[in-house]
C-alpha cells in the first residue's frame, strides 16, 4: 500500500512538473539497464554494482581492523568489537544459547552487517539505493537462513528425524496430522523463507520510496512552480526527506537485527529441547574445570 502511494504520488508529481524534465524517481530506478558487461550473463547493473562494492568495503574494514587488532583497542576497534559482540551475545547466545550457539556466531553475524550495511546504501551518498531494495539479496539471505535451519535440524535429528518433529509436534490427536502435517511442510518449505524475503525487500523499498516522494516534491515546490506561495510546502516536505533518511538508518539496523534474530530462533527451534539440555549439561560440567584451572594459574 506504501508503495503504490508512493509511486502515485511520485508520478502526479512528474505529470504537474513538467511532462520533459526525468529528473524524478520512477520504477524504473529499481529495474536499471546494465551498466557493464550488457547482453552477457554477466551483466551488471546499478543495484548489483552497489552490492559489489559494499560487499568489498565490508571485507576491506573488517580485514583491516583484525589486521591491526591491538591488545587496547583504538576507538575504531572499540567500535567493531562491540558490533561483534553484540551479534554474538545478545542475539545468538540469547536465542541459541551458548554451547549449541557457537557454531552459529559466524553465519549470523554474517547475516546481520552483510544486511545491515547492503541497507544503508539507501543513505550513502552516490548510491541513493538500499541493495536489499529489490528482490533478489534479500530472497538470497532469506534462502540462507532456511538452509542452516534445515541444515542444523538435520545435523542433530538426521532428516527422518527432524521432519517428525517438524510436522508431527508431540502432545496432538493423531487425526489433526492430516490437516497440520501439510501445513507445516507449506510453512518450513514456502512461508519462512518468503515472509522474510518481502519483510526485509518491502520496508527497504517503501522507505527508499518516501524519501524519494519527499524530495520529488521538494524539488517541485522549490523549482519547478515560479510561485512563492508553494514555497512553505517544499520546506515540509524537505524537512520530511531529512527526518525519513535519518528513520532510513535506524530501519537499516532494525531490519537487520529482525532477520538475525529470526534466523537464530529458526536454528533454535530445529535443534529442539533435548541438545539444548545437554549442552547446558556439558557447560555445567566444563565449569569446575575451569574455576580449578583459573586458580591454579
Amino acid at each position: 500500500m506504501v508503495s503504490f502511494v508512493g509511486l502515485t504520488t511520485a508520478s502526479g508529481l512528474m505529470h504537474l512538473a513538467s511532462a520533459k524534465q526525468p529528473d524524478y524517481p520512477t520504477i524504473e530506478d529499481f529495474l536499471p539497464k546494465p551498466a557493464l558487461f550488457a547482453g552477457t550473463p554477466f551483466a551488471i547493473n546499478r543495484i548489483i554494482l552497489i552490492r559489489i562494492i559494499l560487499t568489498v568495503v565490508i571485507l576491506v574494514v573488517l580485514g583491516l581492523t583484525a589486521s591491526h587488532a591491538k591488545l587496547i583497542p583504538s576507538r575504531w576497534q572499540s567500535v567493531v568489537e562491540y558490533g561483534l559482540d553484540f551479534v554474538r551475545e545478545s542475539i545468538v547466545y540469547d536465542v541459541i544459547g551458548k554451547e549449541r550457539g557457537k557454531r552459529y556466531v559466524s553465519t549470523i553475524t554474517t547475516i546481520f552487517f552483510s544486511i545491515f550495511i547492503f541497507n544503508l546504501g539507501a543513505v550513502i551518498p552516490f548510491a541513493n539505493m538500499a541493495a536489499t531494495a529489490t528482490i533478489c539479496a534479500p530472497l538470497v539471505f532469506a534462502l540462507w537462513s532456511v538452509y542452516n535451519y534445515w541444515a542444523a535440524g538435520i545435523r542433530a535429528h538426521g532428516l527422518g528425524g527432524f521432519l517428525r518433529e517438524e510436522l508431527f509436534p508431540a502432545g496432538i490427536p493423531w487425526p489433526i496430522y492430516i490437516l497440520l502435517a501439510p501445513i507445516n511442510l507449506i510453512e518450513i518449505t514456502l512461508i519462512r523463507p518468503f515472509s522474510l524475503t518481502v519483510r526485509l525487500f518491502a520496508n527497504m523499498l517503501s522507505g527508499h520510496l518516501l524519501v524519494g516522494m519527499c524530495l520529488a516534491a521538494t524539488q517541485f515546490f522549490f523549482i519547478e512552480t515560479n510561485t512563492k506561495i508553494f514555497a512553505p510546502f517544499g520546506v515540509l516536505t524537505l524537512a520530511g526527506g531529512m527526518f525519513m533518511t535519518c528513520f532510513e538508518i535506524f530501519v537499516a539496523g532494525l531490519q537487520a537485527y529482525i532477520f538475525s534474530i529470526l534466523t537464530a530462533s529458526y536454528i533454535s527451534m530445529s535443534l529442539g529441547e533435548e541438545e539444548e539440555e545437554e549442552d547446558k549439561k556439558v557447560s555445567q560440567a566444563a565449569q569446575p574445570a575451569a574455576q580449578l584451572a583459573a586458580v591454579s594459574a
